[in-house]
């Protein structure tokens, strides 16, 4: 039986619409044309950054954010906060939580978005980061850090998130059960993939997950 529900964060918990609108107008284009880019990558299954590549060739990521943190050194930048959780969170969680679940978020993010998800005060039991652990998805590290703090054997483990190649298929492969959630750019085209098929269930939104978790044996 699923003893412990792990989610990810970005469009998972997190929307990620202001952070890509911000680096629209830091990148001199529409958000459209950036949005429309994201799609792309997505649906080639190439990462992020090469949206960056295809609007500004030979962009350089990490100077760029540097130098966004030198202009804008207390403002959001491609950060989030407390406007950017997705409306179904707080009840999604606590209701796994009053059902007796344990609740975990774990996700490919920095320590700012560690701090972040604490000061949310969410209703988790433990909040980690790839960057804390030092490992990042989809590594077999990062599922054995969950199933390490979760403190239950993989197959008592649902793991929640938008993507079948950082979330789904290598969780399964750890042991563990998987949601995948129909949200957000590579939610939706993964939902789409026949590899969606090795997701234990797919929701469309977080309030699917308690029921999912209660069938699932």
């Amino acid at each position: 039986m699923i003893k412990a529900v792990v989610f990810d964060v970005g469009e998972t918990l997190i929307d990620e619409t202001r952070i890509w609108a911000r680096w629209a107008e830091r990148l001199g284009v529409s958000s459209f044309v950036l949005m429309g880019a994201l799609g792309g990558m997505a649906a080639l299954d190439r990462p992020h950054a090469d949206a960056f590549e295809l609007i500004k060739p030979g962009f350089d990521l990490d100077a760029e954010e540097a130098a966004w943190e030198r202009d804008d050194p207390t403002g959001l930048r491609n950060h989030f906060d407390a406007d950017d959780l997705y409306p179904d969170v707080r009840e999604a969680l606590g209701a796994l939580r009053a059902a007796g679940y344990r609740v975990i978020i774990a996700g490919n993010q920095p320590k700012r978005a560690y701090d972040a998800l604490v000061a949310m005060d969410l209703p988790a039991d433990s909040v980690h980061t790839s960057e804390g652990w030092g490992v990042s998805k989809p590594e077999p590290e990062f599922f054995a850090k969950v199933a390490a703090v979760a403190g239950r054997e993989p197959s008592e483990i649902l793991y929640v998130g938008d993507r079948l190649d950082n979330d789904v298929l290598p969780a399964g492969r750890a042991g563990m059960r998987t949601a995948l959630l129909r949200r957000g750019p590579w939610g939706y085209l993964h939902a789409a993939r026949p590899e969606a098929a090795d997701a234990d269930v797919i929701v469309d939104d977080l309030h699917g997950v308690l029921p999912a978790a209660r069938l699932l044996t």
